[in-house]
């Protein structure tokens, strides 16, 4: 009789596109959305929690991942009744569900703000994940354009508040209705909506290949940087530069960019009314404070997403880091967004306006972590070692008063037999105290506290006599446990 083969072993590893988080990274992401959370409460937005699938129907076809399996979601199909569901790819499709489902009970204007995990079947790359945190808010129910202004108002609080220093980042924002006067003028109307979506694509892309970049792609196409090469629009020379004139019409004003943007359109009324509202934008926000040093109109930001009808926003970081190759660039965007009027519409056949921003709470991180304001270390507990197994009441005793004190402390739960193995424990940890009590100490009622950090920089740098100015390990009455150690925290910093 043949022998069963064995099952090979699974291989343990995260699949491609997706990634791990641990201890610190965990915690500053945490602590990032805690300060979000507060500002975006502060100007009375609700938080919502929705489902992390959704209908594919319900989710709808937004993502310019076209040529990519299932349109750049991750859907699979119900056995019971043949139906597709997917995996979010953002947060704002989930809300446009939400707001009409449940449309009878709802304030309006209903304002929510929302966190959580979202997924693209994208091609991953380096720092491109198929998995990856978001941060938004959105106020559905109000066409004024004060909503927008109000939006961006907070985005640029939003960015203060969790250490991106004015002056350090910029809030851009346009229309998509310009864009569409201007698409009119060179003569693309609503019913040449692929050209219009392969436009838009196209000029997303204006920040990583530039001027000559966009002409070649909205023509005859260009090789990529693989060397492979990249079908254009198709569009003629005139229309390209058009459009590219568009894109770099910013000028040293609001008001000079919206006479250059008049220009633009001709007598395309829906352009006309895209001005327009961006003018009124610019007017609400100047007399709330917000400067062009924090917001300005810029009509090279369009955003890829299809489904933006009105205003749309990008938060763009403006400081320099140095790119994997050691050279200067600006950090770029970590936020966007804008006025999607017609999302709710899908589902109940009403209009539905409505407007929010979504911040990349991975690339946030990332801005703050360049910036010094995180660190991407995290502090290991005090770790109460183990010198006699039948006292492990008395170790955990020593733990539970630590915590009560509101000092994070564990006792050493592996094996005790080598007490070498528990101090590189304490180390691999980061713990910045160690306490140690056998049975002579226990006898005498003391205990010994090992400063490890002051432990590190002796080991490191220290001469004797500055050792023996201030061991690292000192001797202490068992009830000076706790003040003990919270003196040399404070000291640690």
């Amino acid at each position: 009789m043949a022998k069963e083969k064995k099952q090979p072993r699974p291989k343990a590893e995260t699949p491609r596109g997706f990634r791990d988080y641990f201890g610190a990274e965990v915690l500053e992401r945490q602590e990032m959305l805690a300060k979000i959370a507060e500002t975006y409460q502060r100007y009375g937005f609700d938080p919502l929690e929705t489902s992390a699938v959704e209908t594919v129907e319900a989710l709808g076809k937004f993502l310019p991942d076209t040529d990519r399996p299932n349109e750049g979601v991750f859907a699979w199909q119900e056995e019971e009744d043949g139906g597709w569901v997917a995996l979010r790819y953002d947060m704002t499709a989930p809300l446009a569900r939400v707001a009409a489902q449940y449309r009878n009970d709802l304030p309006s204007p209903y304002r929510r703000y929302t966190f959580g995990p979202v997924w693209r079947n994208e091609k991953p790359g380096p720092g491109r994940f198929r998995q990856f945190y978001q941060c938004d808010a959105d106020t559905v129910g109000a066409a004024s354009v004060a909503a927008d202004a109000e939006i961006c108002a907070m985005l640029s609080d939003t960015l203060e508040a969790v250490g991106i220093p004015r002056g350090d980042y910029v809030v851009r924002v346009n229309n998509r209705k310009v864009l569409d006067g201007v698409l009119a003028t060179i003569g693309l109307s609503s019913e040449d909506e692929a050209t219009r979506q392969a436009v838009l694509r196209t000029i997303d892309k204006f920040d990583k290949v530039g001027r000559e970049g966009v002409i070649q792609l909205l023509t005859k196409g260009r090789l990529d940087e693989s060397g492979a090469y990249i079908d254009g629009v198709g569009l003629d020379a005139a229309a390209a530069d058009q459009i590219v004139a568009f894109l770099l019409a910013r000028a040293d004003s609001n008001a000079e960019t919206l006479v250059m943007l008049r220009k633009l359109i001709g007598t395309s009324a829906i352009g006309e009314a895209g001005v327009a509202e961006l003018e009124t934008i610019a007017t609400l926000l100047d007399a709330q404070g917000y400067g062009p040093d924090r917001i300005v109109i810029d009509p090279s930001v369009v955003r890829g997403l299809g489904y933006y009808t009105g205003p749309v926003f990008e938060a763009e970081l403006t400081f320099e880091i140095l790119d994997d190759k050691g050279r200067p660039r600006q950090f770029g965007s970590v936020a966007g967004g804008g006025r999607y009027d017609d999302l709710v519409k899908r589902f109940t056949g009403q209009d539905v306006p409505a407007t929010g921003v979504s911040i990349g709470v991975d690339r946030l991180l990332a801005a703050l972590r360049a910036k010094g304001r995180i660190s991407g270390a995290m502090q290991g507990p005090v770790v109460v070692t183990v010198m006699d197994r039948d006292r492990m009441a008395d170790y955990q005793a020593m733990a539970t008063e630590l915590r009560n004190a509101g000092i994070r402390a564990e006792v050493y739960l592996g094996n005790p037999k080598n007490f070498g193995n528990q101090l590189k424990y304490a180390d691999k940890r980061e713990s910045p105290v160690a306490v140690i009590q056998g049975s002579d100490e226990a006898a005498r009622g003391v205990v010994q506290i090992k400063d490890l950090i002051l432990g590190a920089k002796i080991a490191a740098n220290a001469s004797l006599e500055e050792w023996k100015a201030q061991p690292a390990q000192r001797e202490v009455a068992r009830g000076d446990l706790v003040a003990e150690i919270r003196a040399i925290l404070e000291r640690q910093g």
